[in-house]
This record gives structure tokens, C-alpha cells and sequence, in this order.
């Protein structure tokens, strides 16, 4: 489960900006997560809970998280599609000359302070 390293890693970051901004209440924390980027979100949301309460800046925290499509673009026929749905073959002209555009990120988006 890397949820959690992952967790202690946003955890980490928001403190330091709360810190550098002397906050002391995090409201929430918005995540743009990629839909391939291989996080499961439910998990996430379970180490977030624990990890919160471990700092007082964040005890109150709520998480949300926000979903980035996976994208592919095909090299031979200039389009994208959606990953998920076809894989790396492009389902307009069946080439494997593709790439992934855009879904495995992992973006802290917003931390929101009362």
C-alpha cells in the first residue's frame, strides 16, 4: 500500500506551507489525481484520516480528491482517446505509436485555511 507513503508526503507539504504562512487550521486539501497513476482513492482517503490526526494543523482536514482522465495520443493519426477504454492500440487507425498525454499525475491543487 504507497497510499501512505504518499499521504505523508502531501502531510510533509501542506505543514511546511501552513508553517511558512502561519496558519493553523487546514480546512481541506484538494487532490488532482491521474486515472491511471495507479492510487486507489478509497485507500488514500483511509490514510488520510489516520495521518490527519496526527498533526494539530491538519486535524480537521478533509481530503478531496479530484480525477485527471487518462489521455493517450497517437503518433500516426494525430488524435487522442481515452486510455482506459483502449489501451496503448489507438482505436481510430490501430497504431501503436501512442503515448500517454495526460493521467498520472499526482497534484497537490489546493489547501484551503480557515
Amino acid at each position: 500500500m504507497h497510499e501512505l507513503g504518499v499521504v505523508f508526503y502531501v502531510v510533509k507539504d501542506v505543514k511546511k506551507v501552513a508553517e511558512e504562512n502561519d496558519v493553523t487550521n487546514v480546512n481541506s486539501v484538494t487532490l488532482q489525481i491521474g486515472e491511471v497513476s495507479g492510487i486507489l482513492h478509497h485507500y488514500l482517503v483511509d490514510c488520510w484520516n489516520w495521518a490527519r490526526k496526527k498533526e494539530p494543523v491538519m486535524e480537521q482536514a478533509q481530503l478531496h480528491i479530484e480525477q485527471i482522465d487518462a489521455v493517450t495520443f497517437c503518433e500516426s493519426c494525430k488524435r487522442e482517446y481515452p486510455t482506459v477504454a483502449h489501451g496503448k492500440i489507438c482505436p481510430h487507425c490501430g497504431s501503436e505509436e501512442t503515448y500517454l498525454r495526460q493521467g498520472n499525475e499526482f497534484l497537490i491543487k489546493e489547501i484551503e485555511v480557515l
